[in-house]
């Protein structure tokens, strides 16, 4: 239990790796706030979580919308008691080439993620130092490739995520905060649309992931970040870890 008596907001924590995360948390002794657009998907998360003997609060939020990620961290902190553990998880994913996508698909990119992240980042901010806490953004793997044909607008979007996230680690370390990248790879409801909708692009993916398989939500990723925000990664600031088997060669 090496979050006992921490609090955890995790956006996008309906479903996927932000479910994951969610139950990770929670697992390890975090009481957490599960935030997203469907609030019956939350409410399935916090039922999972409390069947498990955790302590959770399904929070309805659009990340797009200020007022509404004012509103979430205010009702976290009134309802739990605080605020040590933020992870910026929800994303619209904008793919497509350059000449097929829309800037409205764009958009919504930017705003659901580094707008999004800016926000809730400066909105935790007067909580977190007040104990000491930890900040999770998720970047992506995709942002890798050598090949950005269809890609360009969401490495775009993740990349930018994985900046704020570097400033604010230089910034806020000196308030007790940590702040720290992932780029998972996972059995998210995004990869099962790729691998429907673009079968052979992912199996030729998949097969370049030296441990041969794709990582669970919960068991590998979740687990990482409720590591990461534990007091045995103290020490550790700043950083873009690949949670992908081996695929990513950060450099």
């Amino acid at each position: 239990m090496r979050l006992e008596g921490k609090v955890a907001l995790v956006t996008g924590a309906g479903q996927g790796v932000g479910q994951g995360i969610a139950c990770a948390l929670a697992a390890d002794g975090a009481r957490v706030a599960v935030a997203g657009r469907t609030l019956a998907k939350c409410a399935a998360t916090v039922a999972e979580i409390e069947r498990r003997g955790g302590q959770a609060l399904a929070v309805e939020c659009d990340v797009k919308d200020a007022a509404s990620l004012e509103a979430c961290v205010a009702r976290v902190v009134r309802e739990l008691g605080g605020l040590q553990i933020l992870v910026n998880n929800a994303q619209e994913v904008p793919l497509g080439t350059l000449e097929q996508l829309s800037e409205a698909a764009f958009a919504a990119g930017w705003e659901s993620g580094p707008l999004a992240t800016f926000r809730l980042m400066k909105l935790a901010y007067p909580h977190l130092r007040q104990r000491g806490g930890s900040i999770i953004n998720l970047a992506s793997p995709a942002a890798m490739r050598w090949d950005a044909s269809g890609y360009g607008a969401y490495g775009a979007v993740k990349e930018a995520i994985r900046q704020l996230s570097r400033a604010a680690a230089c910034e806020w370390a000196k308030d007790g905060i940590r702040t720290n990248i992932i780029l998972p790879l996972a059995d998210s409801p995004a990869m099962a649309w790729w691998t429907r909708e673009r079968p052979q692009e992912a199996a030729a993916f998949i097969a370049t992931v030296p441990m041969q398989r794709v990582g669970a939500c919960e068991r590998d990723i979740g687990r990482f970040v409720a590591t990461l925000c534990s007091d045995d990664c103290a020490y550790i600031n700043g950083q873009s870890i690949a949670a992908d088997g081996g695929q990513a060669f950060l450099g």
